[in-house]
């Protein structure tokens, strides 16, 4: 078998193979004696039939297999033990018709050429990284949630954001007054957070507000349309819950608000972990490393972004193969039209050019994916899962067992290894190159960022 590479141009070329009898022959005939071993026919036994007979009832078709199978693998394994850097995969550029008299072939596949990038990822390449200031209103802000969260309730006088209030529920007619029918909807031991409420308007209702104050209020729109929520407010079916539009009147008999957990080692462990933090002002540096840490997520995304579209401008106007890359987006998309690929066609080559470089900066950088760094992602990701139920103390063994189930997920792991690549590539690209670091607030962030989400 003789294998040629034909250059096209600078962006594809031809892989010619030629065929004789002697490269095919010998394996045709070994596939149709495992077909007289393993078929029956009728008139022979098995195992028994001779070879010609075999060859005129399955030669063709079995020649066109191993036809196909050997040349298309020598076609790989060329592209291999040259080198070849190639795009898509190898595309015939006819179907041959194979029949039992014709002895030598010749098969013909184009192939795209992946271009040469001239990028060398050093400090002379110059990239802005914007890093969001961490306020004292921030830290203010977050002091006051975690001391919120890790406080306890009391009973108060007066309702705050923080309440739930308990009193007698009774449903009202379109005037205001208690309705008195036997359908009337009325709960002896009502109880309402405030704190829940999504319906601005709904909560000013009660903010403010003192035992023994009544309260008037449009239950639905208390619990924005929730029906599980509104039925166990109102002791109610689920059913009934849906036809509620009526107003509804408190009369407050307690009120429960929260009061902010006091400075000291119990908070710093609940919210740090234990002997973690040792007085307030090690808290207070605590907190404000905590939010420069969320905000860090946001300055790494926008790098990301102005990362790819630096690198595409200055490195990725190269020459690709586009006629072949259709052809073979029309080949891998069967059921796509040559229509669809055209209108998508720019997006396509922006996001090849864009993989391209990234396979190069890995390549030039020696970047790999260790375990351990699917398995700090997967820590991160436990971690982040806990906080979001105000969790955020948990115990190593805790996380790193929720880490393995997540890795040991199949579903999970695949995509956990493509999110672990993303971000070694950006830390990669971070470390290398010269970061012009801008410090902005968190308003001028999002200006800055209204463009792209636009």
């Amino acid at each position: 078998m003789n294998i040629n590479l034909e250059k096209i141009d600078e962006t594809s070329a031809k892989i010619v193979v030629s065929v004789e009898e002697s490269d095919y022959a010998a394996l045709v005939t070994e596939e149709l004696k495992k077909i007289g071993r393993t078929h029956t026919i009728p008139g022979f036994r098995k195992g028994h039939v001779p070879t010609e007979q075999l060859r005129r009832r399955f030669g063709r078709e079995v020649k066109s297999d191993v036809l196909n199978r050997e040349v298309i693998d020598k076609v790989f394994e060329y592209i291999r033990e040259n080198n070849l850097k190639v795009l898509g995969e190898p595309l015939p550029v006819e179907r041959k018709e194979i029949n039992l008299e014709q002895k030598d072939y010749t098969f013909e596949y184009e192939i795209g050429l992946a271009p040469a990038i001239n990028l060398t990822l050093d400090k002379n390449v110059k990239l802005p990284y914007y890093e969001i200031e961490v306020s004292d209103e921030m830290v203010a802000q977050q002091d006051e949630g975690l001391r919120k969260r890790f406080g306890k309730r009391e009973t108060s006088e007066t309702v705050d954001e923080t309440a739930i209030v308990k009193g007698v529920i009774m449903e009202l007619n379109e005037d205001g007054s208690i309705k008195e029918s036997e359908d009337a909807i009325q709960v002896t031991n009502g109880m309402i957070g405030v704190f829940q409420i999504a319906d601005a308007d709904q909560k000013a209702l009660f903010v403010g507000k003192n035992i023994n104050d009544k309260v008037r209020f449009n239950a639905a729109k208390l619990c924005s349309g929730n029906l599980p929520e509104l039925a166990s407010m109102l002791n109610i079916d689920r059913d009934r819950a849906a036809g509620v539009t009526s107003d509804f009147e408190i009369a407050i008999s307690e009120i429960l608000v929260v009061k902010l957990a006091e400075y000291g080692q119990e908070l710093y462990d609940e919210v740090f972990g234990r002997d973690k933090v040792h007085n307030e002002e090690e808290y207070k540096a605590a907190v404000k490393e905590m939010i420069a840490a969320d905000l860090s997520q946001y300055s790494d995304y926008r790098f990301r972004d102005d990362a790819e579209k630096t690198l595409l401008a200055e490195y990725g106007q190269f020459e690709l193969p586009k006629e072949f890359l259709k052809k073979w987006l029309l080949a891998r998309n069967p059921e796509a039209t040559a229509e669809q690929i055209d209108a998508d066609f720019d997006n396509i080559l922006s996001s090849l050019r864009w993989q391209l470089i990234k396979e190069h900066i890995a390549q030039q950088t020696d970047m790999k994916i260790e375990e351990e760094d699917l398995k700090a992602f997967a820590r991160a990701l436990a971690a982040r899962q806990l906080a979001q139920y105000g969790i955020t103390n948990m115990d190593d063994e805790t996380i790193n067992g929720m880490a393995d189930r997540i890795l040991n997920d199949k579903q999970y792991h695949s995509r956990i290894v493509e999110q672990v690549g993303d971000v070694k590539l950006f830390t990669t690209i971070k470390n290398a190159v010269t970061l012009e670091n801008k410090t902005v607030t968190f308003e001028q962030f999002q200006e800055m960022m209204k463009p792209a989400a636009e």
